[in-house]
């Protein structure tokens, strides 16, 4: 495995105003052992298949699941396929993996860690907050016959630490506001801490379209992109009268990736409660995105995501954080299937451009990086063996 990065680094006193991930550690989970793995703000995962690019993707989500609160047998449905192939169980039968990350942010870095039990039981064993050199919070499984784990935060008041319990199927970290009062500066520290990591893992947006699904119409409705990009004549309905400047981006997007002339990107009801898109081809000519390849529409669909926001994407961003201190993450699982090297490129393109304005990150996987990973700003994970 090779890492490579062409961004520059940020001074080390320099501390980014939105809080975002800027490390994955896979100590044991699926193929990945001892594994670390930069983020920066455009990551694009290489390597052949098999190689773990799916499992990456996969260990992030699942911790931005859980940092939003999520259950732990709704992140893992299938927890023993985490598991490393050849991790054998203990005395008590037990198997499971751990998955951390980094975030950066106001508060400086701050480490998670994660322990998951996967057999015989699904539950979380251990889990380890740090920032500076301190442990903020750490939780334990004492007691096997209780579905609860036992935790410690740091309080530096009249006692250095506070215990208590908190559940076995949900992320301690995510549970802090709920359970720390913050009255002494060591609380107070856990709670910044704890509320940086959340905020970068809360806003993720795992996306993969789906070309079958976009070419029907799509139904009236809230207006927000599914992560298969089903409603995506619905979501331009409503983008192309919300914001005009971003739209004409797209309109020139499009262009660069979608073969013979683009002149506009509309969006018309039929009348039955149902929109659907089509390409202005110029005099008069339109033609109806389900006659579209399906590397064009998944071109389109990932350049609608890129040039978007929280506010359209179906996403869960932390509402009690201002909209200017978060940074919403992309996972784009197969970012170039199905794309031909000019519309990979022209995408990867795009994305050094949003994600170098700071409110957009984007990790993807690709097949093969490097015809698209020469653009300055992406940082290449290369994971040939």
């Amino acid at each position: 495995m090779t890492v490579s990065s062409l961004a520059a680094p940020a001074p080390a006193e320099a501390r980014p105003d939105r809080p975002g991930a800027t490390e994955l550690r896979l100590a044991a989970f699926a193929a990945h052992r001892r594994a670390r793995f930069p983020l920066g703000p455009l990551t694009l995962f290489t390597g052949p298949s098999g190689s773990g690019k799916t499992g990456a993707l996969r260990a992030y989500e699942a911790l931005a699941r859980l940092g939003g609160g999520a259950v732990l047998g709704e992140v893992f449905p299938d927890p023993v396929a985490c598991v490393p192939e050849r991790a054998r169980p203990d005395a008590q039968r037990r198997r499971g993996f751990r998955i951390g990350c980094t975030v950066d942010g106001p508060e400086g870095p701050v480490r998670l860690e994660v322990a998951v039990q996967a057999e015989p039981e699904l539950r979380i064993v251990g889990e380890r907050l740090t920032a500076g050199g301190v442990t903020l919070l750490e939780t334990a499984l004492r007691d096997p016959g209780r579905r609860v784990v036992q935790a410690a935060w740091h309080t530096a008041g009249s006692s250095a630490v506070t215990r208590g319990p908190l559940p076995d199927d949900r992320l301690g970290t995510a549970l802090l506001p709920l359970r720390v009062a913050g009255r002494t500066d060591g609380e107070r520290r856990v709670l910044a801490a704890a509320e940086q990591v959340v905020v970068a893992l809360r806003s993720v947006y795992a996306c993969d379209p789906s070309p079958r699904r976009m070419r029907a119409a799509a139904p009236l409705g809230a207006g927000r992109l599914l992560r298969g990009c089903d409603n995506l004549a619905e979501v331009l309905w409503r983008t192309r009268s919300e914001c005009g400047h971003r739209y004409a981006h797209l309109v020139t997007a499009v262009r660069a990736g979608c073969a013979g002339p683009v002149t506009d990107v509309l969006a018309e009801p039929l009348g039955d409660g149902t929109v659907r898109a089509l390409l202005d081809r110029g005099d008069g000519v339109r033609t109806h995105l389900g006659l579209l390849g399906d590397g064009e529409l998944r071109y389109l669909a990932l350049a609608l995501v890129l040039l978007t926001g929280p506010g359209v994407l179906e996403v869960d961003p932390a509402g009690e954080v201002p909209a200017a201190l978060q940074t919403l993450t992309v996972l784009a699982d197969g970012l170039d299937r199905g794309l031909d090297v000019r519309q990979a490129g022209e995408l990867v393109r795009l994305a050094a451009r949003m994600c170098e304005r700071g409110h957009i990150r984007l990790v993807g996987a690709v097949g093969d990086a490097v015809p698209v990973c020469e653009e300055p700003g992406v940082t290449v994970v290369d994971l040939t063996p």
